[in-house]
């Protein structure tokens, strides 16, 4: 089945440190095992996985025509994503982070929006976007609801499948200014903390409900350790995360939507595109960056067939 997505929004260029347990004072030094670089970003980074995943991808999005930018492209045309709609800037640099792993796998961040703070509706044609099967929107809240609204409506009356993820951390505000994308929107894809932030519910069935009420058609959240829970009008759905060794938690996020819409776009049900999207994470948080692992579908389906899960997932009450 031909699946060809386009990922706008946030594109970034990652460099990992690991393991990071403290920042040396003053002007001290601390050996590392790792230092990598790599794309990143809620379109970027969903792109990556999704061409892993045997998905057509074009990105759009904004970067600097800085030496970043450079080898953020490069790096983007070595998986096959076509980078043509991405629109660069000379006046601002392309978004960069320094992630400094901890030992566990989380990891703090040092960021600069840069170039992503520039995008917006006028930036692509609604005809490049009817060309697509699915428009994934990376981080609406950069752009705002409105201006995002503008690009994903067109797209949705057009036939294109919808989706989009956050990067912002859940607040009530932030649900403010991005509601008017909910409508535009087959599938939300935020995480745990996000929904119960936006939405202040009690319960995170309660909120991913709420967001649906106010037009996103599917609500997938995840739940780190504890896995996804995907919500529609008619039922809940609970999927285990795959027992694995982490090392990174960069892009699992992003990796979860790439597996996710990839399933969805080969046509399975939402229970087996979450499975899709678990194993995807899974893959990733085994080594260092989003673009970590040299899997594809099969690989991916196979790497979720044999291994275990972390327990029984339950829907929370």
């Amino acid at each position: 089945m031909t699946q060809t997505v386009i990922t706008l929004g946030a594109h970034v260029f990652d460099v990992q440190v690991r393991p990071v347990a403290a920042i040396p004072p003053g002007q001290g030094a601390a050996l590392v095992e790792q230092i990598r670089f790599g794309p990143a970003g809620t379109a970027a980074g969903t792109a990556l996985t999704l061409a892993k995943l045997g998905a057509a991808v074009r990105t759009a999005g904004a970067i600097g025509t800085d030496p970043i930018g450079d080898l953020l492209l490069a790096m983007l045309a070595r998986y096959g994503i076509d980078t043509s709609l991405v629109v660069r800037r000379a006046d601002v640099q392309t978004s960069a982070s320094v992630l400094p792993i901890r030992p566990d796998g989380s990891r703090p961040a040092f960021h600069v929006p840069g170039a992503n703070l520039t995008y917006g509706p006028d930036d692509i044609a609604a005809a490049e976007l009817a060309r697509a099967t699915h428009l994934h929107l990376g981080a609406p809240e950069l752009m705002g609801g409105e201006n995002a609204a503008k690009i994903l409506a067109p797209a949705r009356e057009a036939g294109v499948v919808t989706s989009a993820d956050l990067l912002a951390p859940g607040d009530p505000g932030v649900l403010a200014w991005i509601a008017p994308v909910l409508p535009h929107l087959d599938y939300l894809l935020p995480n745990e903390q996000q929904v119960l932030g936006l939405t202040g519910a009690e319960t995170l069935e309660d909120g991913a409900r709420a967001l649906i009420e106010r037009g996103a058609g599917c609500v997938a959240v995840t739940r780190g350790a504890r896995g996804a829970l995907v919500v529609t009008a008619e039922e809940v759905l609970a999927v285990p995360a795959f027992a694995v060794d982490v090392v990174d938690t960069t892009g699992c996020g992003d990796a979860f939507s790439a597996g996710f819409l990839r399933g969805i776009g080969l046509g399975r049900s939402p229970r087996a595109a979450a499975v899709l999207g678990s194993a995807a994470a899974a893959l990733v948080a085994q080594g260092l960056g989003s673009d970590h692992g040299e899997f594809d579908l099969a690989a991916a389906d196979a790497f979720a067939a044999a291994t275990p899960t972390l327990g029984t997932a339950e829907a929370p009450r």
